[in-house]
């Protein structure tokens, strides 16, 4: 049975552990030949390993452009093309971090060094590659923090919105250039991760709390992100470009 992204050659970032582990395997087991990425790489090439095959782990910082060069080259060399990637890699800073007033500079630029300027440079970088390949997607993991006020966090959500809107000028030009090259972001809500779970510091009455605020009473999986970038980096979505596909148990619907 053909998978659904069958002879594809797809990078995912942050692909050791949370949205990012399970995105992989999910593309793994439906075809791809997953090139993982992560500056955790103890974990990272065991999940290669786990998952067998022509999957390959490289150590990556996506704050690093000239790394993005040497990854995707090295992606090229190996499998001949790049069909499609996943700006997934991100990193959430101390919660709750300060008020705008008390944050510093320092902590503003080393979030936003991930978590906008890794999606700008991927996004860069990799268009021309996968353009040479005939075309294909890329996916940016975003956040509902991207819609949202985040004034505990505001560094981390002034990034997650630039990631939003950025996808959407990838997209455009991509479009008016004809690269056959479609870019969409995913705006997941609190999911069961090491990351997601950081929010509530332990405090089982927050976390409760914030449970009740989603309609679906329940927080995300992991897996739930990955089927929505499957759908996004496959064929099946040849015609959607520029949108934003929230999953979040409908909290940003009330």
């Amino acid at each position: 049975m053909a998978g659904r992204v069958n002879g594809k050659v797809i990078m995912v970032t942050g692909a050791a552990s949370g949205i990012g582990r399970a995105t992989a395997t999910l593309l793994a087991r439906e075809g791809a030949t997953v090139v993982l990425t992560d500056v955790t790489a103890d974990a990272g090439r065991a999940l290669a390993r786990e998952l067998g095959g022509p999957h390959v782990f490289i150590q990556h910082d996506v704050s690093d452009e000239r790394q993005w060069q040497d990854v995707i080259g090295e992606t090229q060399k190996l499998f001949g093309k790049l069909n499609g990637l996943v700006n997934n890699a991100g990193v959430s800073g101390p919660v709750p971090a300060n008020s705008i007033e008390t944050e510093t500079l320092e902590t503003w630029r080393k979030i936003n060094s991930v978590n906008l300027e890794g999606v700008f440079l991927g996004c860069k970088h990799a268009i021309p590659a996968i353009r040479e390949a005939g075309g294909g997607a890329i996916v940016n993991i975003s956040s509902l923090a991207a819609m949202v006020a985040t004034h505990q966090i505001p560094a981390y959500g002034a990034g997650k919105a630039g990631v939003r809107q950025l996808s959407k000028s990838v997209a455009m030009h991509c479009a008016f250039k004809g690269y056959k090259i479609r870019c969409n972001s995913v705006h997941p809500g609190v999911i069961v991760t090491p990351m997601g779970e950081s929010m509530f510091k332990g405090d089982e009455r927050e976390k409760a709390k914030y449970l009740r605020s989603i309609p679906l009473k329940t927080f995300g999986e992991p897996v739930d992100i990955g089927y929505a970038v499957l759908y996004l980096i496959s064929d099946e979505s040849k015609f959607v470009t520029g949108a934003e596909f929230i999953v979040d148990g409908g909290a940003s619907a009330i």
